[in-house]
C-alpha cells in the first residue's frame, strides 16, 4: 500500500511522552507524528482529518513555543458532543497528537501518567471554536478552529462524487473522483498549515 506522496511532504509534530519513556517504547520518551498517522487512526484522509492535524499541531505550538510539548499534559475540551458532526473524528486525531483521552483511557500507573479524563465532551465555553487545549501544569489555554471553506476543490470533483458513490461506479470515475479529493486535502497540508484565516486559534 502507497500513500499519496503529499503525505511525506506534511507538517511533522514531535512530542516528548514520559509513558513512553518509563516504559521503555522511547529512549527519552521523544516521538514523532506524520499526517499519515492520522490517516491510519482515521482510515481515510480528508480535509477534516487534516485540519484536525493542524489544529493539534498549532495548539502544541502556542502553548509550548520553542520546547518540545509533553503528551499528556494537555486537557482537551471539545465544544460539541462526542456524536455530533465531525466531532467524534476530530477528538480521535487530537487524542493520538497529545494522549488526551476520554473515559477510555489509560487509568496511570501509581497516580503517574493519566490519560483518561483528559478530553471531555460538551464544553460550554467555547468561544464558537471546535476544542480548548489547556495545560495541566500551567494552566496556559488556547481554543481552536477550523475554516477551510476558501481552500477550494476542482470544479469536477461534485459530479465525479456522484459517479463514484453510483451501484457500479466505473473504476477510472473512483481513481479520478480520489485523486481530486487528496488534491484538496494536499493544498490544506502545504499550502495552508500555518494560514490563521485556516486554522483558527486563540489564545485565552
Amino acid at each position: 500500500m502507497a500513500f499519496p506522496a503529499f503525505f511525506e511532504k506534511a507538517p511533522r509534530i514531535k512530542v516528548r511522552d514520559a509513558l513512553a519513556a518509563f516504559l521503555g517504547a522511547s529512549d527519552d520518551g521523544t516521538m514523532e507524528y506524520q499526517y499519515a498517522d492520522a490517516v491510519r487512526v482515521a482510515g481515510h484522509s480528508c480535509p477534516t482529518v487534516a485540519g484536525a492535524y493542524l489544529m493539534a499541531r498549532a495548539a502544541l505550538k502556542e502553548l509550548y513555543g520553542a520546547e518540545i510539548p509533553e503528551r499528556g499534559n494537555i486537557e482537551i475540551v471539545m465544544s460539541e458532543g462526542e456524536g455530533e458532526g465531525t466531532t467524534g473524528v476530530i477528538a480521535q486525531i487530537f487524542t493520538l497528537v497529545t494522549g488526551a483521552a476520554a473515559k477510555n483511557g489509560f487509568h496511570g500507573i501509581a497516580g503517574k501518567f493519566v490519560r483518561h479524563g483528559l478530553l471531555t465532551f460538551n464544553g460550554r465555553d467555547s468561544g464558537g471554536a471546535i476544542a480548548t487545549f489547556r495545560r495541566s501544569d500551567t494552566g496556559e489555554a488556547v481554543r481552536v478552529g477550523l475554516d477551510v471553506s476558501g481552500v477550494e476543490g476542482s470544479p469536477e470533483m461534485r459530479p465525479l462524487m456522484g459517479k463514484a458513490l453510483s451501484p457500479n461506479p466505473k473504476k477510472e470515475d473512483l481513481e479520478a473522483f480520489g485523486k481530486l479529493w487528496q488534491e484538496r486535502v494536499e493544498k490544506v497540508l502545504l499550502e495552508h498549515a500555518d494560514d490563521e484565516n485556516v486554522v483558527l486559534l486563540e489564545r485565552i
